[in-house]
């Protein structure tokens, strides 16, 4: 499948298209199948990091140093359930 990676943290220079791995649903998850997704405003924040030192350092400590710990960003989608683990 297809991802839009974050590199690191900076512009959208660092945004790449992707192949990835297709996830398997663990215990209590299922696998949804993204339809339709957005871009907010926390996603660019997030990307950006262009925060003063402090709260810069409390957002890494969040969200990864150097780089986001999870490279594909966003949270705000909606699609069709696909697969289930068990006791979903």
């Amino acid at each position: 499948m297809k991802a839009i990676k974050c590199l690191k943290y900076g512009g959208s220079e660092n945004l790449v298209l992707a192949d990835v791995e297709k996830p398997l649903p663990k215990n209590n998850e299922v696998l949804i199948e993204i339809k339709a997704t957005s871009v907010t405003a926390s996603d660019v924040l997030i990307r950006r990091l262009d925060e003063p030192l402090i709260p810069k350092f409390i957002l890494q400590l969040i969200f990864g140093f150097g780089k986001p710990r999870n490279t594909i960003l966003g949270m705000v989608s909606s699609g069709v359930v696909v697969a289930k683990g068990e006791n979903p």
